[in-house]
């Protein structure tokens, strides 16, 4: 295995990468080609670690994951059939690495999201007045690399926080979700409703403030 699947990699490079045809990359990364392979490194790398560093936070932990995701990518080439794109199956990968770099950190307790939920009246009725989730979804997609969008999410306590990052921004399919955080798929529905709504409670007064 050549020296390309290195901590360097996992910098932005200054030359264009040269456009290769994706069954002919995706024929030639399976074969073993190392140059198919460093074709797809190139390419790949400045969005896959703005996936990692969603995630993770930095930039230190961020090269890792994707140091290692290209390193389990490579060596599990074959196992790859052609049934998505070669960037969704690196992404898959990058946000299992990850998550496993997540796991190895010491873990701290959680804040209760409670605080950030929707209060009730006795009648039944919202205490305060929100959008919609479709509408706050709207929002986020307009400003889903805004400061004010990620600082929100990063409030979130982590398990809240990391089903909210891979169903709506990584766009991870709920069974997908589940089987990367090792819970059901029932569970990471209970839990994206409560991070929509303790997001929409974060969100509410910062967009309001920015676009008034």
């Amino acid at each position: 295995m050549r020296q390309f699947v290195n901590p360097s990699i996992c910098q932005c490079y200054d030359s264009p990468v040269q456009p290769v045809e994706e069954s002919a990359l995706a024929e030639s990364v399976r074969a073993g080609d190392a140059a198919a392979f460093e074709t797809l490194v190139r390419r790949e790398t400045p969005r896959l670690l703005s996936v990692a560093r969603r995630i993770l936070g930095n930039d230190d932990d961020a090269r890792e994951a994707v140091h290692q995701g290209f390193i389990a990518a490579y060596r599990g080439r074959e196992q790859f059939q052609g049934d998505a794109r070669l960037s969704t199956w690196l992404h898959r990968i990058i946000v299992n690495k990850a998550l496993d770099v997540l796991r190895a950190r010491q873990r701290r307790p959680e804040d209760a999201i409670e605080d950030l939920l929707p209060r009730f009246q006795p009648d039944g009725h919202h205490q305060e007045q929100f959008a919609t989730w479709p509408e706050m979804e709207s929002v986020i997609d307009r400003e889903r690399l805004s400061g004010t969008v990620r600082d929100a999410i990063n409030t979130l306590p982590e398990s809240f926080r990391l089903v909210l990052l891979l169903r709506d921004i990584e766009e991870l399919t709920t069974d997908e979700t589940a089987e990367a955080l090792g819970t059901t798929p029932n569970a990471v529905k209970l839990r994206l409703h409560r991070a929509r709504m303790a997001l929409r409670t974060l969100l509410a007064d910062r967009l309001q403030g920015a676009h008034s």
